[in-house]
């Protein structure tokens, strides 16, 4: 069956589109209503404001959920279980303590922030922090200096691994939504989470750190202890390496002279699908039945990790259905032509974009919804490169991760293991937040200039 084709009036499409997302603002900052049932309702309002057909909208609804979770449902569930095996197993905190063995007391800033890197690239955010927090303060008890010295390099690095490098679910979204290689997308927002954590973990975190002494939570004065022995540090890495490597060679297999046979298995393998299946089959075994869980153990592991997934799926899959309306009304065949002829390039559009989603609604998944999905409905940016829309999916990502404030869950999440005031936590969290989104941004216009 053929898609309806609809044309709407460009000035009522416009005021749809405003009054629409104005709605959703509304929603959600003053209402608190839930971001899933604000999305929807905003969506139906930008489809009958625009004068679409009823059955049209309803067909979009659909339409949006469906091709918006085809390319990411799989690759987020299985992202999620490869992550929840790492934390279980004590794999995430073995590579912490390694590299701050290696690095030693007085550089444990940038061990911390290499592990918040790593794990923030499979681990959701606010399990990396419970996770790895307490080596923090096991630092603090022997340097005595400020909790923030070591925590925001290390919380730094969890927000750039899981807003710019696959698998993580916020890289995996945008670079769906504009159509980029996952590969591709790991070869831009590696190097753009490196830097980012060094100026946001590093810099600013040693900077912060010695301007304000926040004291070592009663709490943390705890020892550390694991309930079995940690795995080692090799056999943890070189399964974390396992889908970042094999994604790589699928991407690579397509522009280097090797026999057709061995590209086609390198391409299939190098599937972030099956790449991930790969990895946490590997996790499973080395860091789970190899070292005494059970398949019932396993199991659990399993199904404590997804829960999350659930309404993460569901936020993205409804931020689709807005997407798609917005696409299948036209918008972008009117605001598309009105950005490119401004002097603004389109990679600072998508970055503010992002940047208003999150400063006004606190989550980072709906902005990176909302702002992929309005610059993917722009014909003129579809044409693009695919580097240059990765340079793009990385600033959406940045503008989605700046200005955490108070309605911010990831706000009062550090502020609370911290024990730190508000005001300390905008002074820290909040800038170094905003430094990995300008960080990012400008890595993204450094980038889109040899696009």
């Amino acid at each position: 069956m053929e898609e309806m084709v609809f044309a709407a009036d460009p000035v009522r499409l416009i005021a749809a589109a405003v009054v629409g997302i104005a709605v959703l603002l509304i929603l959600i900052i003053r209402f608190k209503l839930h971001p899933i049932i604000s999305m929807m309702l905003s969506a139906v309002i930008i489809g009958v404001g625009a004068g679409m057909p009823l059955s049209m909208i309803s067909e979009t609804v659909e339409k949006g959920v469906g091709k918006t979770l085809q390319g990411i449902a799989l690759l987020v569930g299985l992202g999620s279980m490869f992550g929840g095996i790492l934390e279980a197993s004590g794999g995430a905190q073995k590579i912490a303590e390694t590299l701050i063995d290696k690095f030693g007391q007085k550089k444990a800033g940038w061990a911390l922030g290499i592990t918040g890197l790593v794990i923030g690239t499979t681990v959701f955010f606010e399990a990396g922090v419970v996770v790895l927090i307490p080596l923090v303060f096991s630092v603090v008890r022997t340097t005595k200096k400020s909790t923030l010295y070591y925590a925001i390099p290390l919380l730094a690095g969890l927000a750039s691994g899981y807003a710019f490098v696959p698998p993580s679910a916020g890289s995996v979204l945008t670079a769906n939504a504009l159509d980029v290689n996952l590969g591709m997308m790991i070869m831009v927002g590696v190097p753009t989470a490196i830097i980012s954590m060094l100026i946001a973990g590093i810099i600013w975190g040693g900077f912060i750190g010695n301007k304000i002494f926040a004291a070592l939570p009663e709490d943390g004065n705890e020892t550390v202890h694991s309930e079995k022995e940690l795995p080692p540090f090799g056999l943890v890495l070189s399964v974390v390496l396992i889908p970042l490597v094999l994604i790589l060679l699928g991407t690579i297999s397509k522009y280097v002279a090797i026999p057709q046979s061995v590209a086609d298995i390198l391409g299939f393998i190098g599937k972030p699908f099956f790449a991930l299946t790969i990895a946490t089959l590997a996790a499973m075994y080395f860091l789970g039945i190899r070292r005494g869980f059970t398949g019932a153990q396993i199991k659990a592991i399993f199904d404590k990790s997804l829960k999350p997934t659930g309404m993460i799926l569901l936020v993205i899959a409804s931020g689709g259905v807005i997407r798609w309306m917005l696409q299948d009304s036209g918008l972008g065949n009117i605001i598309g032509p009105i950005l490119e002829s401004s002097s603004m390039p389109l990679i600072l559009v998508a970055f503010l974009i992002a940047l208003l989603v999150r400063a006004s609604v606190g989550s980072s998944i709906v902005a990176m919804t909302m702002a992929s999905g309005i610059m993917a409905s722009m014909p003129a940016v579809m044409e693009t490169s695919m580097l240059y829309r990765a340079a793009m999916c990385c600033a959406i990502c940045g503008g989605a991760t700046a200005l955490s404030h108070v309605n911010d869950a990831g706000f009062w999440l550090v502020g609370t293991f911290l024990h730190i005031d508000e005001k300390t936590t905008l002074k820290s969290w909040t800038v170094m937040e905003t430094l990995i989104g300008i960080s990012a941004l400008i890595v993204s216009m450094i980038i889109s200039i040899v696009a």
